[in-house]
């Protein structure tokens, strides 16, 4: 919904926030060295095991703080310019 609500605040009614969340799973789960369970306090999903939620008494906030800011610089890295491959111009009139 944060998300959300910055879009509205942008003005950009055109744009939506779905797919994010899994986007964000995705990235930190292939590409970090974060735990699992970090990742998923990140995007605030509970633990399902009753047993392990019992004994889980730790918010890893730490972790997620280090997380959301790995999160925040590759976010803010703009595209991964070695995979960008640039086409001439065509000299042809279309």
């Amino acid at each position: 919904m944060a998300l959300l609500a910055v879009l509205r605040r942008m003005g950009r009614a055109d744009l939506t926030s779905h797919g994010f969340r899994p986007t964000f799973r995705d990235w930190a789960g292939e590409t970090t060295h974060f735990r699992s369970e970090v990742i998923e306090a990140a995007l605030a999903h509970g633990i399902k095991e009753r047993a392990e939620a019992a004994y889980a008494r730790d918010d890893l906030f730490d972790g997620r703080t280090k997380l959301m800011e790995t999160w925040a610089r590759y976010a803010n890295a703009g595209p991964a310019k070695q995979n960008v491959v640039e086409l001439a111009a065509s000299k042809k009139a279309v």
